[in-house]
C-alpha cells in the first residue's frame, strides 16, 4: 500500500485525509477521546500546538508518531484495514535546499524498524514499511500540473510553508537543483510578527487561527483596526519575500511563477494585488506535495 505524506512544519498532509496540525501531546495514561494513538506503551493525541520548527525532523520520534497518525488515517479513509501486518510503501519529501544533505537520513528515519505495532481508534495495527522514497518539495507539487508547465522554458516554483518559503527553478519541465533555497519566510514568521505587533499596539492576544480568519476575509468578529493591521503586515510580508527573491537574481515579474503550499493559498490576495508577479499560477490543493510524491514514486516504479 503506497502512502504519501507531506511533513509540514505547520501541517501534516496526506492525499485522502484532511490536513492536521503538526503537533502531538504525549501521556503515560490514556486520555479522553477516540482519536488516541498508542505506540510503545505511550498514548498520543493530536494537538493544535504545533511542534516548534525543526530543520531536522529526525531528531526525535515525534514526526514518526505523526506519520503513524497519517498512515492510520489513510488506511481508514481507503477502507483498507487488515488485522495482519500490512506492507507500506512510503513517499515523503524535503525542502529542495535541504534535500541533498538530509534525504538519506530522512529515508533511514522511516526504514529498518521492522514490524511497527500501534493502536488507533479501537484498531490494532501492524505495519512494515518496506520501501521509502524521498522527493523535493515544491517540485513534487508542480508535477501535478506538469502538462501545463512543460512548455515553458523557465518556471519559478515558490512553496510558502510553515516556517520556510522554498523556491526551485524548473527548466523545460526538469528541476534545476542548482537554483533552489529555503528562506525563513514561512507563515509562522508572519504569525509571530502580527501577534507581537497587535499585542504591543492593542494589548490583544491573537491566535494563529484568528490571523487565518482575518486573512481569509472572515474577520467580522475582530476590530477593524486590528484587521487592517493584519492585512497590512501580510502585504509587507509578501513584498519582503519578493524582494528576497530579487536579491537572489530571481525576478517574479518575468516568466511563470507557480505558488504552492498552504501559505500561498492563505496569502493569495496579497500576492495578486502586489502587482509584482508577471504570470502567476496557484496550485490551490493543499495536498499537492503529497500527490506529487505519489506520482513521482509510481513513475519511478514504472521506469525500473
Amino acid at each position: 500500500m503506497l502512502i504519501a505524506i507531506d511533513h509540514g512544519n505547520k501541517q501534516m498532509k496526506t492525499i485522502h485525509c484532511e490536513p492536521f496540525v503538526s503537533g502531538i501531546q504525549e501521556s503515560a495514561t490514556k486520555p479522553f477521546g477516540k482519536n488516541v494513538l498508542k505506540y510503545q506503551d505511550k498514548f498520543y493525541t493530536l494537538s493544535n500546538q504545533r511542534i516548534p520548527y525543526k530543520r531536522d525532523k529526525t531528531e526525535d520520534e515525534r514526526f514518526f508518531v505523526l506519520t503513524l497518525f497519517g498512515i492510520a488515517g489513510e488506511i481508514l479513509n481507503r477502507n483498507c484495514y487488515e488485522e495482519e501486518a500490512m506492507r507500506i510503501q512510503l513517499a515523503v519529501g524535503l525542502p529542495p535546499a535541504h534535500y541533498g544533505a538530509q534525504y538519506r537520513s530522512f529515508v533511514k528515519y522511516f526504514s529498518e524498524r521492522g514490524v511497527v505495532s500501534f493502536a488507533y481508534r479501537g484498531n490494532n495495527y501492524a505495519i512494515y514499511i518496506d520501501d521509502v522514497k524521498c522527493y523535493p518539495q515544491a517540485y513534487a507539487a508542480a508535477v501535478t500540473r506538469l502538462k501545463e508547465l512543460i512548455g515553458h522554458p523557465r518556471v519559478l516554483i515558490v512553496d510558502i510553508g510553515g516556517f520556510t518559503a522554498d523556491y526551485l527553478l524548473m527548466r523545460n519541465g526538469e528541476c534545476d537543483l542548482s537554483v533552489c533555497d529555503s528562506l525563513e519566510n514561512g507563515v509562522i514568521v508572519l504569525y509571530n510578527r502580527i501577534r507581537t505587533k497587535v499585542n504591543s499596539e492593542f494589548n490583544v492576544l491573537l491566535e494563529e487561527a484568528d490571523i487565518d480568519a482575518i486573512l481569509k476575509g472572515q474577520g467580522e468578529a475582530y476590530s477593524p483596526v486590528i484587521s487592517s493591521l493584519v492585512m497590512r503586515l501580510a502585504q509587507d510580508f509578501v513584498n519582503d519575500l519578493f524582494s528576497s527573491l530579487r536579491e537572489r537574481m530571481l525576478d517574479v515579474s518575468a516568466g511563470v511563477v507557480v505558488f504552492v503550499g498552504g501559505g500561498a493559498i492563505l496569502l493569495r490576495n496579497q500576492i495578486e494585488v502586489s502587482g509584482k508577479v508577471g504570470k502567476a499560477i496557484f496550485i490551490e490543493d493543499i495536498n499537492a506535495n503529497a500527490k506529487g510524491y505519489e506520482f513521482l514514486y509510481l513513475s519511478e516504479s514504472m521506469s525500473r
